[in-house]
C-alpha cells in the first residue's frame, strides 16, 4: 500500500515533540495497520527507532493511505 504523507505531517517532524522520528518509521507505521481506514482515526503507541513513542492519525483514499498528522510523546 502506497503512503502520502502530507505537508502537515512533514512540518510537524520538524518540531521538538516530533524530534527523532523519521520519514520511514512513519512509512513503517502507517504500512502495518491491517485493514480499510473509512475516517481520518488516531492510532496509538508506535515506536520509532530512535525509541521515540509516536500515534499517527490517517485515513484511506483512493491513491493510499494518508497521514494526516503525527503526535510525538
Amino acid at each position: 500500500m502506497r503512503v502520502i504523507i502530507t505537508e502537515h505531517a512533514r512540518k510537524r517532524l520538524r518540531d521538538m515533540r516530533q524530534e527523532n522520528i523519521m520519514t520511514v518509521d512513519i512509512i513503517n507505521a502507517a504500512s502495518g495497520i491491517p485493514g480499510k481506514i473509512p475516517t481520518a482515526t488516531r492510532f496509538r503507541g508506535f515506536f520509532a527507532k530512535s525509541g521515540r513513542i509516536f500515534d499517527i492519525v490517517a485515513k484511506d483514499i483512493p491513491g493510499g493511505r494518508l497521514v494526516i498528522t503525527i503526535i510525538g510523546k
